[in-house]
């Protein structure tokens, strides 16, 4: 349903027309891509100047299990270990600079601005170029790795810091107003009661960077750090079948960050869960007939549509109570529900019921006519 509105607000619903014409448009491009599909693999098949690369001969040895076991595996716990390690330390980065963005301190606010602005403009693969030589050169072990790791910090921290800076200034601005009312400072209004909504907001958007930080790990095999696809490039280097293994290496990548997405898809739905508060559901009225709560509702609507529609006026006013109560016996059916001193004619209602009188005859003091203005 909820995928049906979103739809709704981005275009209007074709009619029969629009439909039959996006119909034939999708076999158009579907007959298209197939045709495609064809010429590559026809390419592919026979070559000008090369051997056939759909030989069964050149894709076995990288779908082998040497093949995994000796190069796509431990590539793949290489880019996930560097992945993992630059994601915390991202969270971190952004969170300081984030934070110091928003602080009243301007001077903290000016060097956070301008490190987090460098950051984002320098590219990635510089960064790991340049830690790269610069561990390389004071004799630093793993240095390939620690230049991965430093560069996508810089790079993905000062994303999350923008992450930071934008989820605390879409919040409303009657909470900072409140805490500040309260009597705390500006900074504890921040801390306390801004980021922490701030971060909780972004946890989506941040795993949704965590692809970004995956793929971009790629870019450390230029600086030759062992990671999936350098491992498969070494693959296809030992075989001569390089177009097989970085198809096999896509693949693996397209999965691992297909599983990502879904995670970034679930987590704002089960966040909603765990934040949305419990809705009461709207009181409705009664809708049987024979139900005891509608007893006061019936003879409500009788007696306004009696007034209403010229019909005779009710003798007395109409008094209701619990859902036993009715027009005719009022009176009998107030004094079993309880004596009440206001009532001017609780003593003969007292005294009668006593006796044993009924007391639908009974007219209250006053009364010398049954005119509607003599009530």
């Amino acid at each position: 349903m909820s995928n049906n509105n979103e739809s709704s607000l981005l275009f209007d619903e074709p009619g029969p027309k629009g439909r039959r014409h996006i119909r034939i448009a999708n076999w158009i491009g579907g007959v298209i891509i197939a045709i495609v599909v064809v010429l590559i693999l026809m390419r592919l098949h026979n070559p000008p100047d090369g051997e056939n690369q759909l030989d069964w001969a050149l894709w076995q040895p990288a779908l082998s299990s040497e093949a995994w076991t000796d190069f796509y595996l431990p590539g793949l716990w290489m880019t996930i270990k560097a992945s993992v390690l630059a994601v915390i330390g991202s969270v971190v980065f952004g969170l300081i600079f984030g934070v110091g963005r928003l602080l009243p301190s301007k001077i903290l606010r000016a060097v956070s601005g301008v490190i987090v602005e460098f950051c984002r403009a320098v590219p990635v693969l510089m960064f790991m170029i340049f830690f790269w030589r610069l561990f390389s050169f004071i004799g630093m072990q793993s240095a390939s790795y620690w230049a991965v790791v430093i560069g996508l910090i810089l790079y993905n921290g000062s994303v999350v810091a923008e992450l930071v800076r934008s989820g605390v200034g879409n919040l409303p601005g009657g909470q900072r107003e409140a805490s500040l009312a309260l009597g705390l400072t500006a900074t504890q209004s921040l801390m306390q009661i801004e980021v922490p909504q701030a971060v909780y907001a972004m946890l989506p958007a941040a795993v949704t960077q965590l692809v970004v930080v995956l793929k971009d790990t790629a870019l450390g095999s230029i600086i030759m750090y062992t990671d999936l696809l350098q491992e498969s490039r070494r693959l296809g280097s030992m075989y001569f079948n390089i177009l097989q293994t970085l198809v096999v290496a896509g693949v693996v990548y397209f999965v691992v960050c297909w599983l990502l997405s879904k995670v970034a898809e679930w987590l704002p739905s089960r966040m909603q869960e765990r934040t949305a508060a419990p809705a009461e559901p709207e009181p409705v009225a009664p809708i049987a007939i024979m139900d005891a709560s509608n007893v006061n509702q019936i003879a409500v609507a009788k007696e306004l549509g009696e007034d209403r529609y010229g019909g005779a006026p009710g003798r007395y006013h109409v008094h209701h109570r619990g859902t036993n109560a009715s027009v005719r016996h009022w009176r009998q059916t107030r004094y079993e529900q309880g004596y009440d001193a206001t009532q001017p004619d609780s003593e003969k209602c007292k005294e009668r019921a006593e006796r044993g009188i009924p007391l639908q005859n009974l007219r209250p003091r006053g009364n010398k006519s049954d005119k509607p203005g003599n009530e």
